[in-house]
């Protein structure tokens, strides 16, 4: 099972719906992650797979994790079903 970091600035309010979203979306398409979130800090700490946050976050972080994905619209199921699934084919394993 892959990893998935869903992390913001402060780890409350957009991170907490994110969160949701892309669990709502992982277990509809039966992609094989476990999703957790937390702060931007704890970035550091995370040996995951796979990190997804709002898209002005991903310069802050792109170079401290495996893979990010940045998010437009945290609530757009549409736009984080297709980049997982573009994660899902360029880091396959």
């Amino acid at each position: 099972m892959r990893e998935i970091l869903v992390a913001c600035r402060t780890g409350m309010g957009s991170s907490t719906m994110l969160k949701i979203k892309v669990s709502q979306v992982v277990k509809e398409n039966n992609f094989p992650f476990n999703v957790t979130h937390d702060t931007m800090s704890a970035v550091s700490q995370f040996s995951g797979d796979l990190l997804i946050t709002l898209e002005d976050l991903v310069p802050d972080v792109e170079d401290k994790v495996k893979y990010v994905i940045g998010i437009k619209n945290l609530m757009n199921k549409e736009e984080i079903k297709s980049k997982i699934e573009k994660y899902l084919e360029e880091v396959k394993e």
